[in-house]
């Protein structure tokens, strides 16, 4: 009886997100007691707008060229994870487990609750905590450890690369830069202002230049590896190409050609750009994700296949030459299958 009362209970991240969302959306709307019950019963209605029939119907008209090909359950929901060479590490609670890329366990070890982010530099597994990052070996052994510079930090996502740790902090609004071994270097903080109503403050990097979402202000922002503010795109709305809702993009990563992925929430879909904000297309909708209205972690592995996480389960995508067909016919096509770009994520498979 426990355990099921338990698995009811919202962690405190899932918590902040779906509140943080609400409270952010009702104040940005000049919100009311009727707003605040849709966003939580209808938040299509809120976020997309779906009770316009022409939004529906460009939603229902779309075809993913990207087929789910296989999956496999972790067990306990998942709290994060990261490709590390042909390996997947996926963080579920006090535990990080070691997969090979069809699903099969190859080990675990113990670690703390609450995990936000994982990064892997040169086969060092960074874990990162609300207040703290600790760094393991492939077996599982502590490497070193340091606690957050400040006392009301509140981090929320990490990328890594040289000497460099880059986390992002939800509570403080900035970037935290660090070196490998502990030391801070700088804050940084965004021209713009860093708005974070929720969790959705997620970071990554393509070679030297680190990008990271401005939810708040709907926003994809560059920065140099020391701390210089390069450029941002992104725009409100609800149209592919654009982010809507209080809070989006959820989660950043790169391509194999050096082009942002982003994941979205409200109606959740995963979305490439260009690094100078040329939107490319949708690659997977909610319908080809599961549905839901969270948004789905997303990775690369093996520079060809798309490695989705859900609330306890990953599944990996491949494009399809014929469903890619289908896609560039439909109505509201997927610009992904006809895509000029050597990208090696068309490679694919047919089935």
């Amino acid at each position: 009886m426990e355990n099921k009362q338990e698995d009811k209970k919202l962690s405190r991240k899932g918590f902040l997100q779906l509140c943080g969302s609400v409270t952010a959306g009702a104040v940005i709307a000049g919100g009311t007691g009727s707003l605040l019950w849709k966003m939580f019963a209808k938040p299509d209605d809120v976020f997309y707008n779906t009770s316009q029939n022409t939004t529906q119907t460009k939603r229902s008209e779309f075809k993913s060229p990207y087929r789910k090909v296989s999956s496999f359950k972790t067990g306990d929901e998942i709290e994060a994870f990261e490709v590390m060479g042909d390996r997947l590490l996926v963080a579920t609670p006090n535990n990080l487990s070691i997969y090979a890329s069809d699903g099969s366990l190859l080990n675990n070890f113990a670690i703390g609750s609450d995990v936000r982010d994982i990064a892997v530099s040169q086969d060092e597994i960074f874990v990162l905590f609300p207040t703290r990052i600790e760094v393991y070996d492939a077996d599982g052994g502590m490497l070193r450890d340091w606690e957050a510079c400040s006392d009301n930090s509140d981090y929320c996502s990490l990328t890594v690369f040289g000497n460099h740790v880059f986390v992002t902090d939800a509570s403080n609004k900035n970037i935290c830069q660090y070196h490998t071994d502990g030391t801070l270097n700088r804050f940084i903080n965004s021209p713009k202002g860093f708005v974070v109503p929720s969790y959705s403050f997620s970071i990554t990097h393509i070679g030297e230049t680190v990008y990271c979402s401005n939810p708040g202000r709907h926003l994809v922002e560059s920065y140099s590896q020391d701390g210089e503010f390069l450029a941002s795109f992104g725009e409100a709305g609800l149209a592919a190409g654009r982010f809507s809702g209080c809070c989006n993009p959820v989660h950043v990563t790169a391509s194999p050609t050096g082009e942002i992925l982003t994941s979205e929430k409200g109606v959740p879909r995963i979305s490439c750009y260009s690094t100078n904000g040329e939107f490319r297309s949708i690659l997977l909708d909610e319908k080809t994700l599961g549905g839901g209205h969270d948004a789905y972690e997303m990775r690369i592995l093996d520079n060809e296949k798309i490695l989705v996480a859900g609330k306890n389960g990953i599944s990996t995508y491949q494009f399809d030459e014929q469903l890619a067909k289908a896609s560039a016919q439909a109505p509201s096509s997927s610009a992904c299958a006809l895509c000029g770009i050597d990208c090696p994520l068309r490679v694919g498979v047919t089935i």
